[in-house]
């Protein structure tokens, strides 16, 4: 008997915590290449409307949750994507609930996309603080946050986990008018890369986000 009722509780639970990401309505296809997906943070007269999205359900894995996303925007066209928020009982936006929000998606000419603001972005883990430390100034991270720093042409930046087995990464700003986008995580798992299959652990690592992911992860965290 406990064993059915653990059953049951297994499958209400991933019932519960699966997670969808659909597109709730198209407008319009649009027939374009851009690779790109960029976050839109302000209305743009310039914004082609194209559909809308919704992600439900929570998820730790955000570059799945992103990979799919991605390709449901890709789907129609979209090159960029701002945030619908819910509204509350007096019409006033809802606070953003990463286990269930709306995306609306856009196209938007090359031309006229926002232009960077020359930040260099420093996201934490999904999981745990996370301390890192910029040009020997330290920083707490809390799970699911992120820094912004603005980036100096020139200006050489020591990102830096602070552990035994961590890692420090050293850059030097060539275009001020590019934003910059790492993620410091407390541990990370990743391939062999002798291609025997194996695993290895490696200990506060920091790794260079590709800019779309990095705007994604701008929408579901907090910023610092």
């Amino acid at each position: 008997m406990n064993k059915i009722h653990i059953l049951i509780f297994v499958l209400i639970s991933q019932i519960i915590f699966s997670q969808d990401v659909l597109l709730n309505k198209v407008e319009k296809v649009n027939d374009n290449t851009d690779k790109s997906l960029v976050f839109l943070s302000e209305n743009s007269e310039k914004a082609e409307y194209l559909g809308e999205l919704e992600v439900r359900g929570f998820s730790n894995d955000d570059a799945a949750v992103f990979s799919s996303v991605y390709r449901k925007a890709k789907e129609i066209g979209a090159n960029s994507f701002s945030l619908k928020p819910f509204e509350t009982v007096d019409g006033s936006p809802s606070k953003f609930d990463a286990a269930h929000y709306r995306l609306n998606l856009y196209y938007v000419n090359k031309t006229s996309l926002p232009k960077k603001d020359g930040s260099i972005f420093i996201f934490a883990s999904s999981e745990k603080d996370q301390k890192i430390s910029v040009n020997r100034k330290d920083y707490i991270l809390e799970p699911r946050s992120y820094l912004t720093i603005p980036a100096i042409a020139a200006e050489v930046y020591t990102i830096s986990t602070k552990k035994l087995l961590g890692s420090t990464l050293k850059f030097q700003v060539k275009d001020q008018s590019s934003s910059y986008y790492f993620q410091a995580s407390s541990s990370k798992v990743k391939a062999d890369e002798s291609g025997v299959g194996g695993l290895n652990l490696k200990s506060g690592d920091i790794v260079g986000l590709e800019s779309s992911y990095g705007d994604f992860l701008r929408l579901i965290y907090t910023r610092k």
